[in-house]
């Protein structure tokens, strides 16, 4: 089986499958809609063209670094061309202003995605990232990736057999921090679409991220089931087993 991996990383990332209206919000981790349409972007499709050969793919996401929640508002006005000062101004004469948009960021966060499926697909997909006819966005137009996105294809491993073996994406910071600095291994998490009943560990999801239609006069999306596991993967920044300083060696005694 073909699998496509992605490195998900920037300042600022927003992953919304239930926003509407003023308040945009972002889960924890990249929807499959999100790479889906970053996938159909790549390969140039326009928004009203079909995603249904990208959204069977199997999805799954590790989550490499979470990153932090941020919050952030933002309002507009209507404006209004000013003939005699030949200016654009603002237009108050009807309630010029709209409401305040509460808008939900995750910031520094790194995502290790995966999609399995159709190998010829996978492989076209894989040479769009490289040569985007779109831009490329996590999540929204606000967020551009601060790395390839691309991390490469691989034909000798399931879902989440890559996702597990692939090396630890976080930033050196976060590897080295306190928590992991000690630890040959760290346990991922891991959200996958799942495909049977004992697939998985713990907890499921319904979510409704599977997109049928990107057209903003009919935007559709349908439901799929995740599931939840962990993974252990190396930590690059072991540097082998501490060992506890003795003040009595220097002197030649034991404790």
């Amino acid at each position: 089986m073909t699998v496509l991996l992605l490195k998900l990383a920037g300042p600022l990332q927003s992953w919304g499958s239930g926003s509407r209206f003023t308040e945009r919000g972002t889960q924890h981790e990249p929807t499959k809609s999100g790479i889906v349409g970053l996938l159909a972007a790549a390969l140039g499709r326009r928004r009203t063209e079909p995603v249904d050969d990208l959204a069977v793919l199997r999805f799954g996401v590790r989550i490499d670094q979470p990153g932090s929640f941020e919050d952030d508002f933002q309002t507009e006005h209507k404006r209004k061309w000013d003939s005699d000062s030949a200016k654009w101004v603002f237009d108050i004469s009807k309630g010029g202003s709209f409401p305040l948009t509460h808008r939900h960021y995750l910031a520094d966060a790194v995502f290790v995605a995966a999609l399995e499926g159709d190998g010829e697909l996978l492989r076209a997909c894989a040479g769009a990232l490289d040569s985007p006819a779109f831009p490329l966005f996590l999540g929204r137009r606000s967020c551009p990736p601060a790395s390839r996105v691309l991390l490469g294809v691989s034909e000798d491993k399931t879902l989440l057999e890559a996702l597990k073996h692939h090396p630890w994406e976080a930033s050196a910071r976060h590897q080295a921090n306190w928590t992991f600095r000690d630890k040959e291994f760290v346990d991922l998490e891991v959200l996958y679409d799942k495909q049977s009943s004992g697939d998985g560990e713990g907890y499921d999801v319904v979510q409704r991220d599977v997109p049928v239609s990107f057209s903003q006069e009919h935007r559709r999306y349908s439901f799929r089931t995740v599931a939840h596991t962990t993974v252990s993967v190396r930590n690059g920044a072991y540097a082998g087993q501490r060992v506890d300083h003795d003040p009595w060696s220097v002197l030649g005694k034991e404790v």
